[in-house]
């Protein structure tokens, strides 16, 4: 991946993170920004492929999560 696609990648991910009322715009949203930051961290290490997947995982979890915090169901 070069850097100027890269750099839109997160530019769009950053745009798309503030998105979402709904448990899947969260969700997604959130792999959005993991994916975006894995990539990143990959690309550190030589595997952008794979930082992006683990980040793409780890944000819908957290999306996910922040989702059932904002209903309530998470103090």
């Amino acid at each position: 991946m070069t850097k100027r696609a890269f750099f839109v990648v997160l530019a769009a991910a950053i745009c798309l993170g503030g998105c979402g009322t709904t448990t899947g715009e969260r969700a997604g949203s959130g792999a959005l920004m993991g994916a975006a930051g894995g990539a990143l961290i990959g690309s550190l290490s030589a595997d952008a492929g794979a930082g992006a997947l683990i980040g793409a995982g780890v944000g819908a979890l957290g999306g996910y999560l922040y989702d059932q915090h904002e209903k309530g169901y998470i103090d």
